[in-house]
């Protein structure tokens, strides 16, 4: 116990050291692997994998358009992928009845939605025009920026705690990154251009930064709202504006096309990896985080490389393999400590009863305070509260988190 001495000295007894002591080894001697590598943790990581395999798929097909047929038209391919969603999701919502059809949603949250739209597809364009301006290197270091933006916002906005846990998983993470680089440095792969490396450092952080707030704005509505809702308002949007920057930015350039069967496959296959992307991806993020997701997504680099040996022979180096696995770790321990929400904040505003599910506010009340006394009895199962009750069913008008 810490006592005061006569000089006003806070002094430490010995015996709360010894006390921590005991703690730690008895928690080390309960430590049960099968409660933290789960059966939910190795479907995260596969799920978040596959993620990572479909944005390979973008950029083989976007490399193909790039070096064999000259192709320069990014606009050109995020509005056919826009024009899917829009087609499949946006429809969803024309037959949908109650407040869950599109023009209620519209008429509630259409300017949320364009700038959620505008900033989805901005965050696309200008990670593609920084390829002009600045290296590969550069690009995939800067691009990391957007996971602590994440953890900023999470934290501002979906009230989301990180545990120590989660920074030091990311700081892996990103040591796996760093290992890709000095890979690509080596085997010298620094392509790109640097005519001016300013300007194009810039375009990485305002994409990444653009993308996280994308990202968040995806993990609250799918949390809260409906992933249709979401896919359905970004596809509508999103073909809009995309389609009038191609008008305006890239008409030449797609007049310029030399249209045979093989340029029309890879942009159908480019236009599938993106829509399967988009389609799969709120899934993910709401049985985890957007941050997790991002995460995940680290490695798609390297299988993008992988691919590249046999279909571009690039170089090996084993450093490649060493990255790949630091930045599994990361991901796996940051996923294996489930986050919580803000404990001054349990449930956030927007989810108020009847959206949430239940059937009267003594429902809500009831959770909290058994989720409270869980954590006061260290009988917490390291799934918060809020993970609990996302996967209830929501009543009215066909608002279901369910996907």
């Amino acid at each position: 116990m810490a006592e005061k001495d006569p000089e006003g000295i806070i002094a430490t007894d010995p015996s709360d050291n010894d006390d921590r002591k005991c703690l730690i080894i008895r928690k080390l001697l309960k430590f049960n692997p099968k409660e933290v590598f789960t059966w939910q943790l190795v479907k995260t990581v596969a799920m978040g994998q596959g993620l990572a395999a479909l944005i390979c798929g973008t950029a083989v097909t976007s490399q193909y358009l790039a070096s064999d047929y000259h192709v320069d038209a990014p606009m050109l391919q995020s509005f056919v992928s826009y024009t899917l969603l829009c087609l499949t999701y946006t429809t969803a919502l024309l037959f949908r009845t109650g407040d869950g059809n599109m023009f209620p949603i519209l008429k509630k949250r259409w300017w949320k939605y364009l700038l959620v739209g505008l900033v989805d597809v901005e965050a696309n364009y200008t990670v593609v025009k920084a390829y002009q301006y600045t290296t590969l290197t550069s690009i995939q270091l800067l691009d990391c920026f957007v996971i602590p933006v994440l953890m900023i916002l999470s934290c501002l906005f979906l009230k989301t705690c990180y545990r120590p846990v989660h920074y030091v998983s990311v700081c892996v993470c990103l040591l796996g990154v760093g290992a890709m680089v000095g890979a690509d440095l080596l085997a010298g792969r620094d392509l790109g251009s640097t005519s001016d490396v300013l300007l194009g450092d810039g375009l990485v952080l305002l994409s990444a930064s653009l993308y996280a707030v994308s990202n968040v704005c995806q993990e609250y509505t799918v949390k809260h709202l409906s992933r249709v809702e979401f896919l359905g308002m970004v596809g509508l949007f999103g073909t809009l504006i995309s389609g009038i920057q191609l008008g305006v930015l890239e008409h030449n350039n797609v007049a310029n096309i030399q249209w045979d069967w093989r340029i029309g496959l890879l942009f159908a296959g480019y236009a599938l990896c993106m829509y399967t992307l988009y389609s799969c991806m709120p899934i993910v993020v709401k049985k985890t985080s957007a941050t997790a997701v991002n995460l995940s997504l680290l490695t798609a680099d390297l299988l993008s490389l992988f691919c590249g040996l046999f279909l571009f022979k690039y170089t090996f180096s084993v450093l490649y393999m060493v990255s790949l696995v630091i930045i599994l770790v990361g991901f796996v321990a940051f996923n294996a400590v489930a986050t919580t929400p803000d404990p001054a904040d349990p449930i956030t505003p927007s989810m108020g009863w009847e959206e949430g599910g239940y059937d009267n506010p003594d429902d809500i009340i009831e959770e909290v305070v058994v989720a409270v006394l869980e954590e006061e009895e260290g009988e917490h199962t390291g799934v918060s509260w809020n993970q609990r009750t996302q996967n209830e069913e929501v009543p009215a008008g066909g608002w279901s988190t369910k996907m």
